[in-house]
């Protein structure tokens, strides 16, 4: 009965650590993790999220808390989640994580940040007593669906990019720390160069050059349409001159025959006064 008795407590045994270890995979299920692909199941419902990093401390602390409060999360309604930063680059750009670890609540796709006391009856409180009203929500320009922000996820993706080249250019390739820097330096100065002929050609496409050589025959014809006008002008002009210098040559000549006539009078009056003195 000895061998039985044993069996029997090993099985025990065997049988609640299977369930501690389902119990615990059960806790840690009720935390839904965010990725770069998923992240705008946020903007539906009510959502807890925590931003974290696994080498993080305060991180660290925080994760039993979380993860007692994602078991009351049925009860509120509402969604608990996490995000690690260092994977999900782009969610840690298009949320501007500063600080860790950074907890946000979203209600219906407004965002505000929770900035008060990190323990799991804080957290029931902040989404059964809806304390989150008071808080004012992200601005839509700062909101993570913006552009804005769009751009800032692309921008932090693209920095681990370069860090992730920088690394495999210097550990795996053996280059030196010079070689990847100035390796960058000409790719970037080529991108630049390729963007700027690509924006020239759809520019011109777009707007294309009307400039154009100047045509000598539309030019001399349309000198007699302007010069009409002119010609006009000096024709008027030379016409007063001869109509003024036809008037002076009348009156001229008006005073010729008066002076002539008056001399001719003279004459004729001159003999009959010294007739009559005699």
């Amino acid at each position: 009965m000895a061998p039985l008795g044993r069996l029997v407590v090993l099985l025990t045994v065997l049988v609640l650590l299977l369930w501690g270890v389902r119990r615990t995979h059960g806790r840690r299920s009720d935390v839904r993790v965010i990725t770069d692909e998923n992240w705008r199941e946020l903007l539906e419902g009510e959502w807890m999220i925590e931003f974290y990093a696994p080498w993080c401390p305060a991180c660290q602390n925080l994760q039993p808390e979380w993860e007692s409060f994602a078991e009351w999360g049925e009860d509120l309604e509402v969604n608990v989640a996490k995000v690690d930063v260092t994977e999900q680059t782009g969610l840690s750009g298009r949320f501007i994580i500063t600080a860790l670890p950074t907890i946000y609540h979203c209600k219906d796709g407004e965002f505000r940040r929770y900035q008060g006391p990190r323990t799991k009856k804080d957290f029931i409180n902040f989404i059964s007593e809806k304390e989150w009203k008071n808080i004012e929500p992200v601005s839509s320009w700062f909101g993570p669906g913006s552009v804005l922000m769009s751009s800032m996820s692309a921008l932090f993706r693209l920095s681990m990019n370069i860090r992730t080249c920088h690394n495999y250019f210097i550990e795996d390739l053996g280059l030196p720390v010079w070689g990847s820097y100035t390796l960058f330096a000409l790719a970037t100065l080529l991108s630049g160069l390729l963007l700027g002929l690509c924006m020239i050609f759809v520019a011109d496409c777009l707007c294309p050059s009307k400039r154009r050589k100047p045509q000598p025959y539309p030019l001399k014809k349309s000198l007699p349409e302007f010069s009409q006008p002119l010609k006009k002008v000096e024709e008027e002009q030379e016409a007063d001159e001869e109509d003024v210098s036809e008037e002076e040559a009348e009156s001229k000549e008006g005073t010729n025959k008066d002076f002539s006539q008056n001399a001719i009078r003279q004459r004729s009056v001159g003999p009959s006064l010294s007739t009559d003195k005699s």
